[in-house]
């Protein structure tokens, strides 16, 4: 969104609730958060009771947007800032608003993108590469592979396409392969490195392809520099934060996942449509 459409949108609170409700409401049809029930009655304080199971709400009610005291504008002005990956306390100080508060927000718009994520989109094929890093903070001892006190995470890349990442209990084959058959169409081309718990791919329905990278890092086609590249992107990104608990990491790194695979797309208008979705298993 370019910036002479961004200030119409948050130069008054009705353009700012205008444009969030576009996400909220499809040609402006209401229909129950909790039901799904259309027939509804419009209260004298503008909020809307479901005939089926007496559900009392409003525009927002069971959204991610409700999850905190914001505005339309403050939450539009949050969202151009998150997108411009400004800093939870310089967000604070811009917004003019409390630390906690815009913490609060930003976790809220987090795990949108998390819920989004696991909605399940169309499985990865083609030419894919596979890896497995480690992130955490520098710790003596033994690095990479068996590091301990790390956060062990699995990643898929398809070629000129998306990626997927994941935080994984531990880097076992069966583990990995788990991950595989859930994300990647069966006949599609894997390359990995030579890491043994790769080995199985081939019995999985994959054409499997190895690179020892004690030897070359690329071979021909058989390469996972792009998987490489993201771990890099990730790790460089993840450094500002100074340090994230084990618990909310996932949040993070899923939206990293999010701004590479979104990387030429318009993330802002993503952003406020994912901040518009009904809170999953509401009620």
């Amino acid at each position: 969104m370019d910036l002479e459409a961004y200030e119409k949108l948050v130069h008054s609170e009705a353009a700012a609730r205008r444009f969030l409700l576009g996400f909220c409401w499809e040609n402006h049809q209401r229909f129950c958060p909790r039901c799904s029930q259309r027939r509804l009655y419009r209260l004298a304080d503008g909020r809307r009771r479901c005939a089926r199971c007496r559900y009392t709400f409003h525009d927002f009610s069971g959204r991610w947007i409700n999850h905190g005291a914001l505005s339309g504008q403050q939450w539009l002005r949050l969202l151009k800032l998150f997108e411009l990956e400004v800093s939870t306390r310089k967000m604070a100080g811009q917004l003019r608003l409390a630390y906690d508060t815009v913490y609060k927000a930003v976790t809220t718009l987090r795990l949108a993108i998390l819920a989004h994520a696991q909605d399940g989109p169309a499985l990865l094929g083609g030419e894919v590469e596979m890896d497995e890093t480690y992130f955490g903070g520098r710790r003596k001892g033994k690095r990479g592979r068996g590091a301990a006190g790390k956060v062990p995470v699995f990643g898929i890349l398809e070629r000129d396409g998306r990626v997927s990442v994941e935080v994984v209990p531990n880097v076992r084959a069966q583990t990995v392969l788990g991950m595989a058959v859930k994300k990647v169409r069966r006949g599609s081309i894997v390359y990995t490195d030579r890491f043994q718990i790769y080995d199985a791919l081939m019995f999985c329905g994959y054409r499997h392809l190895q690179v020892d990278h004690r030897a070359r890092f690329a071979r021909g086609r058989v390469y996972i520099n792009g998987l490489e590249g993201f771990w890099s992107y990730a790790k460089e990104r993840l450094m500002k934060h100074h340090g994230i608990s084990p618990v909310r990491f996932p949040l993070y790194l899923k939206e990293l996942e999010l701004r590479y695979n979104h990387r030429h797309a318009d993330l802002f208008t993503l952003l406020a449509e994912y901040l518009c979705d009904l809170v999953p298993n509401l009620g």
